[in-house]
């Protein structure tokens, strides 16, 4: 199998979980970022991972996602502040799940990411306060070695469906 992996970082998080898929995905990989925008013709499968801005995928992740024409399937990744299994998280990948509708998505994966100190006192001052704002504290030193375990798993799992 050859797949491209490509990714979207402010902070890092992303790239993190991106060079993780790297290591324990099989066959032949390609790791690039977004805002490259590789030609994904050639792959059998393609992952796309981003951090949320706004609620969903960053804007050169959703630029990606939307010109997404290929027949790949695709895994979804993330990083956010906000709890992994909160309304957010999960609203936020349904949004980047329908920037890509035509195309098959095997897999989602999102976990909290650390977010920077500065940013993230500038939202706790925003009004309306931004939903993640009060997760944002928990997800110091994230992605960890269980996020990455459990993207582990979600990605052998997708793989495995195909």
């Amino acid at each position: 199998m050859k797949s491209l992996i490509l990714y979207s970082s402010k902070s890092g998080n992303t790239r993190k979980l991106a060079e993780a898929i790297q290591t324990f995905l099989p066959g032949d990989t390609v790791l690039a970022t977004v805002e490259e925008r590789p030609d994904h013709e050639g792959f059998d499968m393609v992952f796309i991972g981003f951090w949320f801005q706004g609620g969903t995928a960053d804007q050169h992740a959703a630029a990606y996602l939307k010109g997404f024409n290929g027949s790949q399937p695709l895994f979804l990744f993330a990083t956010h502040g906000a709890a992994a299994d909160s309304d957010h998280a999960r609203i936020g990948l349904e949004h980047a799940r329908d920037l890509v509708s035509s195309a098959v998505v095997l897999g989602t994966f999102s976990c909290q990411g650390e977010v920077k100190a500065e940013f993230l006192a500038k939202a706790k001052n925003k009004e309306p306060r931004p939903p993640w704002v009060d997760d944002a504290d928990r997800a110091v030193g994230h992605p960890d070695v269980e996020d990455i375990n459990r993207l582990k798993e979600a990605v052998m799992n997708a793989v495995g469906n195909r």
